[in-house]
Formats: C-alpha cells, sequence, structure tokens
C-alpha cells in the first residue's frame, strides 16, 4: 500500500471511528445490550430446579414417617408443603401451586419396621419435562440418602451392597450459570459483529453515503478495511467487557489462557463481520438488514449452536445444518477455555472451521461488494 492509499485508509479510518462515536445505536449494541444480556441470563435464567415446591402426604404421623418428610426440609432442591391427603395435594399439582407430590401410606412405618419393601408414591407434573427428569431424580436422591442414614443409626448395614460416590468435573457446582453464560458470549458477538455491521452500512446506503464514496478514488479494499477495523475493535472491547462480567460478576470460571479465548473470538468476529458484510450487500433498507441478520445469523447462534440446547439431542437433519452455523464452533471452545482448559482436541478443530468461515464470507463480501460497486 502506498503512500496516499495509506492516507485514504486513515481518513476513512477516521471517518468510520467519528461516526461509531457519535452514534449512541451502536454503542448501545455493543456494551449496554451485553450486559443487559449477561444480567438476564446471569440472574434470572436457569435449568437448575431450586426451591421447588413439594406436596408431603403423610396419611399416618409417625417418627419414621417425621424423620423422612424432614430430609426434603433440608434438601435445597425442595420447598416441602404438607397436606391432609392425596386428592388435596393432586388439586394443589393442577393449580400449579406444587410441582410434585410425595405420598407415604398408612401402612408406610409398619411395613419399614419390619424390613418389609415400604413403597412411596411419587407424582411429578410433567408439562416440564426438564422440570419432571429433575424432580424425580432429587426425590430419588432425598429417598437414597435417607434410607442409608436410617440404616447406619439402627446398626445395620447399607440397605444397598454398592456406594456411589460421584464425582463432577468441569462443573463441580453443576451450575447453569457456567454453562450459559460462555455460550452467551458467542450469541453476543453474534449480534456486535453481523447486526451491527448489516445496520450500519445499510444506514449509509440510505443515507447516500455510500453513492459518495463511489465517487471517489477510494479502492474497494480500503472501504472494506474500513468498515472492518472499528467494528472489530469494538466487537473485541465487548468481548472483553463480558468476559470481564462473566469472570467477576458471575464467578464463571476461566481455566484456560485468556490469549487462546482471544485468539479464537477474533476469528469468530472476523466471521460474524463477514455475514453483516454480506447481509448489507443485499439489503440496504436497515429494517430489512436488521430482520435478515437476526434470521440468519441471531436465530441460529442462540438455537442451534449448543448454546442452551444439545446438539447431539437434535435430529440428524438439523444437526447437520448446525455444521453452517458459526457459533456452534465458538460455543465448543467458550465452553472448554472457561470450565476444561486448553483441549487442543477441542480448539484446534473448531478454530479452523472458524477461519474457514471467516475466509469463506469475507471473500463472498468482497465479491458481491465488487459487482454492486463498480
Amino acid at each position: 500500500m502506498n503512500q496516499v492509499a495509506f492516507r485514504r485508509l486513515r481518513g476513512l479510518l477516521r471517518k468510520e471511528f467519528l461516526q461509531i462515536w457519535r452514534d449512541p445505536s451502536a454503542l448501545a449494541i455493543a456494551f449496554l445490550l451485553p450486559a443487559v444480556l449477561l444480567l438476564i441470563f446471569g440472574y434470572g435464567v436457569s435449568l437448575d430446579a431450586r426451591n421447588v415446591p413439594l406436596a408431603l402426604v403423610v396419611q399416618r404421623p409417625g417418627a419414621l414417617a417425621a424423620s423422612f418428610t424432614s430430609a426434603f426440609a433440608r434438601s435445597p432442591y425442595f420447598r416441602p408443603r404438607a397436606f391432609l391427603d392425596i386428592q388435596q395435594a393432586e388439586r394443589a399439582m393442577q393449580a400449579r401451586e406444587v410441582k410434585g407430590v410425595v405420598w407415604l401410606p398408612s401402612d408406610f412405618a409398619r411395613r419399614a419396621e419390619h424390613g418389609g419393601n415400604s413403597p412411596i408414591g411419587v407424582i411429578v407434573n410433567g408439562v416440564d419435562a426438564n422440570d419432571a427428569r429433575l424432580i424425580e431424580g432429587y426425590v430419588q436422591q432425598v429417598w437414597a440418602t435417607w434410607l442409608t442414614a436410617e440404616a447406619r443409626a439402627q446398626g445395620q448395614a447399607s440397605p444397598t451392597p454398592l456406594s456411589a460416590q460421584p464425582r463432577v468435573r468441569f462443573n463441580p457446582a453443576v451450575s447453569s450459570r457456567n454453562y450459559l453464560v460462555p455460550g452467551l458470549i458467542a450469541v453476543i458477538m453474534t449480534l456486535t459483529g453481523a447486526l451491527l455491521t448489516a445496520l450500519v452500512i445499510a444506514r449509509e446506503w440510505e443515507r447516500g453515503t455510500m453513492e459518495a464514496l463511489m465517487v471517489t478514488r477510494v479502492a474497494m479494499r480500503e472501504i472494506l478495511l474500513a468498515k472492518l477495523v472499528p467494528y472489530f475493535l469494538l466487537g473485541m472491547g465487548g468481548m472483553a467487557a463480558s468476559v470481564a462480567m462473566a469472570v467477576l460478576l458471575f464467578g464463571v470460571p476461566l481455566v484456560g489462557a485468556w490469549w487462546v479465548l482471544a485468539g479464537a473470538s477474533a476469528l469468530f468476529m472476523l466471521a460474524a463481520l463477514g455475514m453483516g458484510l454480506l447481509i448489507s450487500s443485499f439489503a440496504r433498507n436497515q429494517f430489512v438488514a436488521g430482520q435478515i441478520a437476526i434470521i440468519v445469523t441471531f436465530l441460529p447462534a442462540f438455537l442451534l449452536s449448543g448454546f442452551v440446547f444439545d446438539i447431539g439431542s437434535m435430529p440428524r437433519v438439523v444437526q447437520w445444518i448446525t455444521h453452517v452455523v458459526a457459533a456452534r464452533y465458538f460455543v465448543a471452545i467458550l465452553q472448554s477455555v472457561f470450565l476444561a482448559g486448553d483441549v487442543w482436541s477441542v480448539i484446534l478443530p473448531n478454530a479452523l472451521a472458524l477461519a474457514v468461515m471467516a475466509v469463506l464470507f469475507l471473500g463472498l463480501a468482497r465479491a458481491v461488494f465488487h459487482r454492486r460497486l463498480d
């Protein structure tokens, strides 16, 4: 690049930075929107079941029944409520006052004291299948823990010949926040890169400033570079702020190296910027560009990246579709770097996929802009 071209590029970059600084909407999308999304998902969205309202029905109260029901009161997963009969408890579940019912029949204590099988009744609201499975598992856990404690108190062997000692790797607290917040960074960077770039360039078409650039001696590569650099830096700044909030505010561990996270984020941001440039080349209206960006980039990043829904549980056809979603590869890197560390068998293939998608989208944007502007 000769000196004249460099001066032109420097002027274009100065124009873009001034435009960003004077545009509150761009700064809001880059910094305010990520903060709002992180606060909502960090504090308001949880896949964990805590303080679940649970109905307890004891047909014949006694010491053994009281010991068992107190185990639910001590559990952090349940908020038990006592009911006189099973019909009243089922009506409460129909009214969504409780999410499950544990029923101790009248012969519970007698059968337990004589060493016989003493079953309990468990009814779970299955409207939310995820909550139903969690509640059922928690009830079984409380039941097994209570049986073991009662056997030891009576000097007997454990009721089961095997004793499981589970260990959870990478997320010992089993907190959905540690799972959701890293993946949310990919959604945030998709908004900053694709949506913001598409809107800004479409606005220049609406205002006629793009046509003004067309009559100058500015080369196409200089225009594209002037568009990429400021929004790349803006997106990386939003990413840094999001990571700081994740680690300092929400306590999400960052096990891997920061430079690995920065490198993967740079590749993903280039891919997102390429998608935004490509969208803006077809849509010269801000409303249309925004709608296309949300449908083509944001929704796939939210639904098909593994951020919330497990890709392995999706139908085979949908799993194939996820391979064209750039956020899928970035979410895998984020979850690995944050929770497991620098697992290169995960990082390198996904980083390579991001690099290929960045080159592809930027190349397509360059080709399309060449046809439209020349």
